[in-house]
């Protein structure tokens, strides 16, 4: 069976798409399953020019707005894209992105389609103060799972809460398969080492969406209180000026290091003690799986995929989002007792190899497969 994987950007992208696709292939095509990736370069800008047409609705009266107007403007390019360098034929096309999905469903039509819905980029942008939550953008961008549900032969997220997300915006919920992120555990040396004095880390895209507010005003609690750390942030977006600002307000400047994009954080993971990462919105969040897989202890929000992952106390701690004091208690608590922190990154470790393992997604994406295309 020969397989097309049909990304949005390519894989060197940061994220869970990136931290995992390569790999799916390259298992597969180690037990003879030809599989390919293909996705549109960042250089393609305004190329397309194809009127786009949805089934389920009509997108003219969503024009207008600058996130509409660019979404389609992007659906064009990449159909042009497609039509340009795609030269095979595929037995099976599975989508990582809507516009990936939907273009190879417009120009593929009798090609099964799997598509997997990573993340929720309505609201992230809401999060981020980007639209307003039931505005026109909204309203489109929501209206998009409706069309992937109808053209999509197979529908996949990453959680059971993030199904429970698209509910109000399917017909059939209960058809859409959960198939979690899975990581390739090479990748991943967790190093003994004793730091004296504890430090933190966060790896994740500068934006409003993973509350690194909330984190700096719990670290600045957490130096009130006495307590020694220094926090690593690995990862780059647009709010990094404010971050840097509020550090300095916050009279953390000597406590704090920005590192800037990073594309293989998990090489240098291993060498700190606690990850943390208080989203206000997460789909799945992979880098807590990948964070647990270099044997660190977890720290995140209650919210999404995240408290699917983490068993509050065993495999790492729970906070409320927007809640700078809970984060604080949770650091100190990890902080001050060496042996739960210990116990806990132990635990974290063992869940992210027998719940996150590829070898693991390798099984379940084949199944998927084999039933969308019994013949091959």
């Amino acid at each position: 069976m020969k397989i097309l994987q049909a990304l949005f950007f390519p894989p060197e992208q940061p994220g869970g798409v990136s931290s995992m696709i390569p790999y799916v292939q390259d298992r597969f095509n180690k037990i003879g399953w030809p599989m390919e990736l293909f996705s549109l370069p960042k250089r393609v800008r305004g190329k397309g020019q194809e009127e786009v047409v949805f089934d389920t609705f009509d997108p003219k009266p969503f024009e207008g707005h600058p996130i509409v107007d660019k979404y389609l403007q992007t659906y064009r390019d990449y159909v042009w894209w497609t039509k340009l360098r795609m030269t095979k034929r595929f037995d099976l096309v599975h989508a990582h992105h809507p516009i990936a999905a939907l273009v190879m469903k417009q120009l593929y039509p009798d090609t099964p389609l799997a598509m997997t819905v990573h993340s929720s980029y309505e609201r992230e942008l809401i999060l981020n103060g980007k639209i307003a939550e039931g505005g026109p953008e909204h309203k489109f961008l929501t209206s998009i799972y409706r069309e992937l549900e109808h053209k999509a032969d197979r529908m996949l997220t990453v959680s059971e809460s993030f199904r429970s997300y698209l509910t109000p915006y399917v017909d059939r919920p209960e058809a859409i398969g959960v198939i979690p992120n899975g990581f390739d555990e090479k990748r991943f040396k967790p190093i003994s080492h004793e730091n004296e004095v504890v430090q933190l880390i966060t790896v994740c895209r500068l934006v409003p969406a993973k509350g690194l507010d909330i984190l700096l005003h719990a670290c600045a609690e957490l130096k009130r209180r006495g307590h020694p750390f220094v926090l690593h942030i690995i990862g780059d977006g647009p709010i990094r000026p404010e971050l840097e600002q509020l550090a300095l307000q916050l009279d953390l400047y000597d406590d704090i290091i920005f590192y800037g994009y990073m594309l293989h954080p998990e090489e240098f993971m291993p060498f700190f003690d606690v990850f943390v990462l208080p989203s206000r919105a997460e789909a799945f969040g992979s880098v807590f799986a990948e964070a647990a897989l270099c044997w660190l202890a977890l720290i995140g929000t209650n919210v999404g995929g995240i408290s699917e992952q983490i068993e509050n106390g065993v495999n790492g701690l729970l906070v409320p989002p927007e809640d700078p004091i809970a984060l604080s208690d949770a650091l100190e608590k990890v902080i001050t007792d060496p042996v739960f922190r210990y116990n806990m990154a132990r635990h974290a470790w063992n869940k992210a190899k027998r719940d996150y393992s590829l070898h693991r997604v390798i099984s379940q994406l084949k199944q998927v497969y084999i039933d969308l295309k019994p013949e091959s």
